[in-house]
Order: structure tokens, then sequence, then C-alpha cells
């Protein structure tokens, strides 16, 4: 196929990259001749042109069957349709699986936690409160851990049903609107835990034969994953840690200091990184620390455990997504690595045994050959004993630090300020209302809201794609909502600042600059798709309008994986479009790929849109912004600012060199 050579390289990562520091550490690792996934994606190619286009099936044993004109069926008679739907549908129901697994773990510890069986305060007592209310359990005589208790018994319940019933967490949360379309449509869920068996079921061998059929349990699994997987373990989360508090951070890894005991914490599981980071702060650890040569303790996010607990807690600094979490080991400043699951890439223990960086896995879900483990057990029987772990773990990185190499320390100076820590909450407390923000989009000061997410994919430039739809949406007047993996892209480069409104069109400057916001609204992890959703579902109330009309959109320009796929899923259900700058593995079928991109506008007032430039992709959305805007008879926009915000940057950063005497380069990324 034409598209096998069409991927970017390590060299084009290392030429084009929006990161300095990406740059400086990979050619630092190829010098020590170190791989990492770049380079395995180099030694990938060229690649199966069967697996791009999905029409490789390997579900029996009968097989792997592929289709080709010579052969347009498998063994059993399945086309090119069917089994291009049937791969779809298994990686919709692992994104399903993926958040629940994680999400039952703090449902569990929510629900301990109100029992009184762990010894954690519930944090949350106003998000207690708000879902008790949307679930019709409110009673000003109950107190708040019986009613924290509830939800989390509901949570589960609309996590793992077995009895068909009302899914009460959709019921309780979406729009009458949607409840209508997808009541119609025949997708409600019965429960998570149900839609993933039933799933993988269908896709048996000689069980479901219908692509269409197939397709529409893909549409089940897609609100399975949103409303349980994603919003269920969103709202347990907020109930037993509490809302987002805003917060000014430094990012990238200019902002690791060398002269302390430095742990990152990595994956998306809270519950033992709110301990580790309870145990980081500890007097008598403090002090062990300092007894090792250490000035204190720090703890480093990558992917989206850091995220969560810097929203949360604070005094977590984010340093990188999963794709850059092998350059940020090679810095050589980590003493330990704590791993929970999902996006921790095994490749991660070979560059972490080149700087002597400890590793330690924390959940029976997500082993790493070589790693300590200090975990909770399958049965998850020892989460009461979260803070006895999470000391243990903490000691394993004071220890470390001895063993630290001097000479292998490698830190690119690449450090930017960023703002983090938005809910729905404070966002409508910012503005005064719901309505005033409401009204800035009706008058056309803000053209339109997206929210931009996703995990990273080496089949674009590494992290660009994300840098360059951010900056052509913020000069068309869209707010960005962020969180995730494609926010580190957006917080290291400067979009999460209030100065990155120097990027923005007239418009949204007049809006954010008064009260002192960034263009780019950081919401936390991928979880955190929740408060997007729900601020979405906040405008559409207000303006009394279903939100398939509304100038909102959903895009994940790099994504990668299972997760993402469900999340793009979440919001097309919404009525939403989701726009993508790599397409599904559906090509090998016209019919799916159609069902995909084209014919969900008149079932569910949405489509997806891939294309491969990430600002003409840009383009694209507000173009349909404007449509929506016509259509509601909302005023018109104005032009775009003349300027893009990386470029405003490095010519800022070219007068500060020329005053300051300091070498430079005018090379453009």
């Amino acid at each position: 196929m034409s598209k096998k050579n069409t991927f970017p390289t390590k060299g084009d990562v290392i030429a084009r990259t929006p990161d300095p520091a990406v740059r400086a550490i990979l050619e630092h690792l190829d010098q020590a001749g170190i791989e990492t996934s770049f380079d395995r994606f180099d030694a990938q190619k060229p690649h199966c042109g069967f697996g791009l286009a999905g029409t490789c099936c390997k579900n029996c044993h009968m097989g792997p069957c592929r289709i080709t004109p010579k052969s347009q069926r498998g063994v059993c008679g399945a086309d090119a349709h069917l089994i291009v739907a049937r791969n779809i549908l298994r990686w919709t129901a692992a994104g399903v699986a993926a958040h629940g697994a994680r999400g039952r773990e703090v449902m569990l510890a929510l629900k301990g936690a109100a029992e009184g069986a762990l010894d954690l305060p519930i944090l949350g007592p106003e998000k207690v409160v708000a879902t008790a209310k949307a679930f019709g359990i409110f009673d000003e005589n109950k107190a708040i851990p019986q009613m924290a208790g509830e939800i989390a018994l509901i949570l589960l319940e609309d996590l793992c049903r077995t009895i068909p019933g009302p899914h009460r967490t959709l019921e309780a949360m979406a729009t009458p609107e949607r409840l209508s379309v997808w009541k119609e449509l025949d997708i409600l869920p019965v429960g998570a835990y149900h839609e993933v068996f039933e799933a993988l079921h269908r896709t048996t061998t000689g069980t479901d034969g219908d692509w269409e059929n197939v397709m529409r349990q893909v549409l089940r699994c897609g609100l399975a994953f949103a409303w349980s997987s994603v919003m269920g373990s969103a709202v347990a989360m907020d109930c037993l840690y509490g809302l987002p508090k805003r917060s000014r951070v430094s990012t990238n890894v200019g902002a690791i200091t060398e002269n302390t005991v430095n742990i990152a914490v990595h994956g998306h599981s809270p519950v033992l990184v709110a301990a580790i980071l309870a145990a980081a702060r500890r007097t008598e650890l403090i002090e062990e620390a300092k007894e090792a040569g250490a000035e204190t303790v720090r703890l480093y996010g990558i992917c989206c455990s850091g995220h969560s607990a810097l929203a949360k807690f604070g005094d977590v600094t984010p340093l990188s997504n999963a794709m850059g979490a092998e350059l940020v080991l090679a810095t050589g400043a980590l003493d330990l690595w704590v791993a929970d699951v999902q996006d921790v890439f095994p490749g991660i223990m070979d560059v972490a045994a080149c700087f002597h960086t400890r590793v330690v896995t924390t959940s029976d879900s997500a082993r790493l050959p070589g790693a300590e483990h200090i975990a909770f057990d399958h049965h998850h029987s020892n989460l009461d004993q979260a803070d006895q772990l999470a000391q243990r773990i903490v000691r394993r990185g004071i220890q470390a630090f001895g063993e630290r190499q001097a000479g292998k320390v490698f830190i690119p100076p690449a450090r930017m300020d960023a703002e983090v820590g938005f809910s729905v909450e404070n966002i409508t407390a910012t503005f005064g209302g719901a309505d005033r923000l409401l009204e800035h989009l009706q008058s056309g000061r803000i053209r339109g809201v997206v929210n931009l997410v996703g995990c990273n994919n080496p089949k674009v430039v590494y992290e660009e794609a994300v840098v360059k739809v951010a900056e052509e949406l913020i000069a068309h007047d869209v707010v960005l909502l962020t969180n995730g993996c494609a926010a580190f892209a957006l917080l290291k480069m400067g979009f999460c600042l209030p100065e990155g409104v120097t990027g923005a069109g007239d418009g949204l400057k007049s809006v954010l600059g008064p009260l002192n916001l960034p263009p780019v609204w950081h919401m936390g992890e991928c979880l955190d798709n929740a408060r997007a959703s729900a601020l979405f579902k906040g405008l559409a109330l207000t303006a009394a309008e279903p939100l398939r009309r509304l100038p909102c959109a959903f895009s994940s320009p790099e994504w990668s994986n299972e997760k993402g796929l469900g999340a793009a899923l979440g919001f097309r259900l919404l009525g939403l479009n989701s726009y993508h700058c790599i397409a599904p593995p559906v090509a090998g079928s016209d019919k799916v790929a159609r069902f995909f991109a084209e014919a969900t506008r008149e079932t569910l007032g949405s489509v997806m849109v891939v294309d491969g430039d990430p600002v003409a992709l840009a383009r694209r959305i507000v173009a349909d912004f404007d449509e929506r805007r016509a259509a509601l008879g909302w005023a018109p926009c104005g032009p775009p600012a003349s300027a893009r915000l990386m470029a405003l940057q490095q010519e800022a950063g070219h007068a500060h060199a020329h005053a300051h005497g300091h070498p430079h380069h005018h090379e453009h990324p």
C-alpha cells in the first residue's frame, strides 16, 4: 500500500518536534545507542496493509484470514465488512474494559471510605450532594458518608449489571433529547461489563454475521464507555478526592531538580498515587530523604496519574505523556518510577536499566519483568493498606537516590509554566454563570469550544499535530479544553498560560484577557473527558438547544488506542463531530468506513472527519462551527489572528536572546 512509506521517521521527529527537549533527548539517546519507541516504530516499517485496513481476522485458529481480491471471504465466510466491524467492536470493548477496570478501583475505595472500612476522608462533599440529587437519593437527614456509599453502589451496579434494568448514571446525567435518540436506536447498554461480555460473544466464531448488527453493539459499548467507564469513574473520583483546584505549575523536563529524591508516577489509577503523595509529605520520610543527602522528596507526573493528582492535590510536576516516558527516563534524574496501569510501555524497563532508575509496579493487572512489585492484590483485599504500601514505595525512592549516577544526568533546560485545575464549577464561577459564557458564544467573541485530547501516535510527528490544531483554533477564537496525553504538549508549549492569548483572535482576547484566562483550559486526566461533556451539556441546556446544533466538537488528532476510539464514540453519541489526523482501521470496508464517517449524521447528528494535515483539520472545524452558528442565527465571528502562537513565541525568544547576547538559531521546527 502506498501509505506504508508515508509515516514519519525518528529523524522527522527530531527535525519537527515542537518541544526542544524532545529533540535534545532523542539526540542524546542516539549518541548513547539506546532505542525508544521511535526507533521501534521505524523498525516495524513497512506496516501490514491488512492491519491498517482492518481486514485481518485472528478470532479463530482456522486463520488468520485476510481479505484480498483473490480471497474475498475468510474460511468461515466472513467478508471484509464483517471482519472490519468485528475488529473495531473488539477495540471498543477493550476501551470500555480499560477505563472501567481502573474506575472500579476508585469506586471500591469510595465504598470503603463511606463504610469506614478504609481510613480515607471523603474530600468532595459538594460532589456527593450534587450527585445524590441527580440520582434522586438526596436527603438532608443523610450524612455525607451514607450518600457516598449509596452513590458507590449505583456506580458499581451500572458497571457490572447482569440483570437488565435502567442504567442509572446515564439516565440521571444525559439530556432527555439524547436519551430519546438512544432509545429509538435500541443502543442503551445493560451495563459496562455486560456489553464487553456481549461484544466478545458476538465476535467469536460463527456468532454475529451481520456487520450492521455488530456496529450497533459498537454504539452500545460507546455508551457504556462514556457513562460507566468514564463518567461513573470520574464521579467516584470527585466524590472521594474533591473537585480540581486551580493552580500554576512548572512543566517539562527542565522542571526536574537534581538535589531531590525524584519519584515519577505513571499510569491511571489514583488510589495508591494519592497515598504516595501523602507519604511524600510526611515529616519522617522527608527527614530520611535529607539523611540520604537530598533536600526533599518530589513527585513527577507521567501520563494520567500525574494529571489526576496534580488537579486534586498539587505538588506534582507534569513531565510527559506515555509516548515520551522513555525520554524522561533518559534524563537519568529519576530515582524511582512507579507504574500502575495502562499506557506503560514495556520498553521503559530497558531505558530505566541504562540509567539505574528503579521501577515499581503497583497493580496485579500490569506487571513488568524486572520491576519490584508493591501493589494492591487481584481481589483489592488490601485497599486498606494503601498508606503502608505508599510509605514502602517512597522509601524505595529514597534508597535509590544514593544510586543515581551523576555523570549520566542530562536535563535539557526546557521549562514552561502552566495553569491547571479547571472544572465546570470553577469555569462557570469565573464567567459569572453559564449564561454569560453562552452570551460570548452567541455574540461571536468565542467561535466555539473544542475538547482537544487523545494519546500520541508515531504515525504523525510527535505532538506536532496537537500543537498545530491548537494554535490554528485559538487563532480563530475557539476555546480549547484538554486533558490526558495531548495536554502535555499544550502545557509545555505555553497554551495553558494567560499569555497564550497572544496567538488568539481579537474576539477571544477580549473575553479571556480581562479574566486572565489561558486559551486552553486544562481539565486533568483522560477520565476528565467527563468534565468536557458536562460543560457541553451545560451550554446546551442554557441555550435550550440540542448539542448537535451547537459549535462544540471533539478532536483527538494523534489518537492511537482502544480508549481513544471510545472517547471519540462517546462524544459522537452526544451529537458532536470528532476530528482526527489518523484514520481508524476500517478502510477495508467501505460500508463500515461510511458508517463511521457519514452515516451517523442522520442517526446521531455527528460525523467523523479525518485529515492528515492538522491545519486543514482545524480549518474544517472552524468551517463546521460557522455553518452551525449560521443555522442558529448567531452573530458572525471576526477574522483570525494574523500570527500563530508558536511563531510569536519563537520571535520573542529570538528577541530575548539578542537582547542578552545568548546563542540561538532561526530554524523553525
